[in-house]
């Protein structure tokens, strides 16, 4: 039986959260974005960090911002830069700010080095300490499930922040989700264009259970509500079953009418560009922080985005919590028929 958790995503168990004040650390994103318009929906008062030109490519203005962000104040200024956290989030005017709790899903672009311990680890645990000097007694984090099995610096980066997090002594929700479905929706131009479907070897070497921003949104502001989701770390998916990459492809043609037609490649693949690129950038330094790029692509060929059991040294599906109700065939349906349009991720595994 599959460990399902809150298939009722929304209800709330807690206080009146029109009283509450949120800090909220990457809004932006599309994840965050999701949350901020959830907290809005129940009625929290949220403040968000922002960029002056934030999003993919630095594309969001400040007046798109506060159009993607509506019902939320925004703030713009780097999150990396500690006296900004100190004037213009923690005081203002000179005057304390108070929050009720810090959520934050800040996630680096990249996963290249520099970028991870930036973003996925130093710019929150400065909000952390922060916060916690301010009076704040709460934190819901998302974070990845991946960090079961850390090989890559992002991962590390993310642990290290986690563990800051349950010593802190705060009230702490710390959310591991699957895939994502923009993750996943890199070959949709290809098969509409009437190409075949990429796969690693034969397209069944991992699994997952993809999850919609709307289901993981309205989960994390569960874990603001909800005791039963605090003080513990989250794995969490969306309905499922698992799906292999293989599936996926399935439900993609079966969308567009067409017979599936698929192509493998080998995963080994990129295990040899990084070590490639390992060797060049002993020479070349920037070279070094892009085979950490491929390291990525090979980890997610060849890792399922699932529950780790230790003790088998296997992924179990059934032992991955669900949320929600939106599937991945839910949202492949619109983007086929041109109703939504995937935001483009920085590192893409496959493309048109």
């Amino acid at each position: 039986m599959v460990s399902s958790v809150d298939k009722n995503a929304g209800a709330t168990d807690s206080g009146n959260s029109a009283t509450k004040r949120i800090l909220m650390l990457g809004g932006t994103g599309t994840i965050g974005r999701a949350t901020v318009a959830a907290l809005v929906e129940r009625g929290y008062q949220v403040v968000c960090i922002a960029r002056p030109k934030a999003g993919v490519g630095r594309k969001l203005t400040q007046e798109k911002t506060a159009e993607v962000l509506q019902g939320a104040e925004v703030r713009f200024g780097d999150v990396k830069d500690k006296p900004f956290l100190v004037e213009q989030i923690f005081q203002q005017a000179g005057q304390p700010q108070k929050f009720d709790a810090v959520v934050s899903c800040m996630a680096s672009r990249t996963g290249e080095p520099d970028d991870a311990w930036a973003i996925d680890y130093q710019a929150p645990a400065d909000v952390l300490a922060l916060a916690k000097e301010s009076g704040v007694t709460q934190m819901v984090l998302l974070s990845a499930i991946c960090v079961q099995k850390p090989l890559l610096v992002f991962q590390d980066a993310k642990l290290t922040l986690e563990k800051e997090l349950q010593e802190s002594g705060l009230t702490y929700s710390i959310v591991r989700p699957t895939a994502f479905f923009k993750s996943l929706a890199g070959q949709v131009e290809r098969v509409k264009n009437g190409k075949a479907f990429l796969t690693f070897g034969d397209g069944t070497l991992t699994a997952c259970k993809p999850i919609s921003d709307g289901d993981l949104a309205n989960y994390i502001v569960d874990c603001l509500e909800k005791p039963s989701l605090q003080n513990k770390i989250l794995p969490i998916g969306g309905p499922g079953p698992a799906l292999t990459q293989r599936e996926q492809g399935e439900i993609l043609f079966k969308l567009v009418g067409r017979e599936p037609k698929f192509k493998s490649v080998p995963a080994s693949l990129l295990s040899r560009i990084a070590a490639v690129m390992d060797a060049i950038g002993k020479v070349i330094k920037p070279v070094a922080a892009k085979a950490e790029l491929a390291r990525i692509g090979h980890y997610y060929a060849t890792e399922s985005m699932l529950v780790w059991d230790s003790e088998k040294e296997e992924y179990d599906a059934d032992a991955t919590p669900e949320t929600g109700t939106e599937t991945l065939a839910d949202y492949f349906k619109r983007l086929v028929e041109g109703n939504e349009k995937a935001e483009r991720v920085d590192v893409a595994m496959f493309s048109d």
